[in-house]
């Protein structure tokens, strides 16, 4: 019984294991004897849940996205659909910043070896996964909720959240490489004036995207603070 009771949570243990090793080693780290070490457990349990490495990121992916639209369920839907997404920008920016080798996997920036993706392409494709979905139906909803409000032009949602998706993580890619070092506060120099650039684009007034970038980056500060 006690070693059924100590298996029972070992495929989270296994991730676990496996983020921490991201985290604080990078890629080269993540392997089936250093997560079975780094998780207490044996790599004939690893293999026995998961099959292999390839298998057991694709795991990882899942509970990174799970993390992440986890993240941005806290963040409060106010009147102003503009500054939500702002703060959802933001909290994305955080995340990936905690753990830049998870964010690298997440969304497919990393070819290492040691964490290869799968060759089906439907398991390998993080966006085909329910986990992505969730999280990314926070972005889409707030989308939507722009929409609604007439500030910018009518489209469909899913459009402008793959538009704005696409720009977010762009820029968090070339600030965690360090393309930003130059500025003294790249958010407040590249990220914001960005996203009013993006939001005038969709057809708002100037004026008041950048109010509402303003509003936005006011609360996730009152957020981060409040934690």
């Amino acid at each position: 019984m006690p070693g059924r009771a100590r298996l029972e949570n070992a495929p989270d243990r296994l991730v676990r294991a496996a983020i921490g090793l991201l985290a604080e080693q990078g890629p080269s780290a993540v392997k089936a004897r250093t997560v079975a070490s780094a998780s207490g457990l044996s790599t004939m349990v690893l293999y026995s849940h998961f099959g292999g490495i390839p298998e057991l990121m694709r795991a990882v992916v899942d509970h990174g996205f799970k993390e992440l639209g986890a993240a941005f369920a806290l963040v409060p839907v106010t009147e102003d659909p503009i500054a939500d997404l702002f703060v959802m920008a933001l909290t994305c920016r955080r995340v990936a910043r905690e753990n830049p080798h998870l964010y690298d996997l997440m969304f497919g920036l990393s070819t290492r070896a040691t964490y290869r993706p799968l060759s089906d392409a439907d398991h390998r494709l993080s966006g085909r996964s329910p986990a992505f979905r969730d999280a990314h139906t926070h972005v889409t909803a707030a989308c939507a909720r722009l929409v609604a409000s007439g500030r910018v032009e009518q489209q469909e949602p899913e459009v402008i959240a793959a538009q704005l998706w696409s720009m977010v993580h762009g820029y968090i890619t070339l600030e965690l490489a360090d393309h930003f070092v130059e500025f003294e506060d790249a958010v407040a120099q590249v990220m914001l004036p960005l996203g009013v650039n993006f939001s005038v684009g969709l057809g708002d007034e100037r004026k008041r995207a950048e109010a509402s970038h303003e509003t936005g980056a006011r609360l996730y500060d009152s957020m981060v603070q409040g934690h």
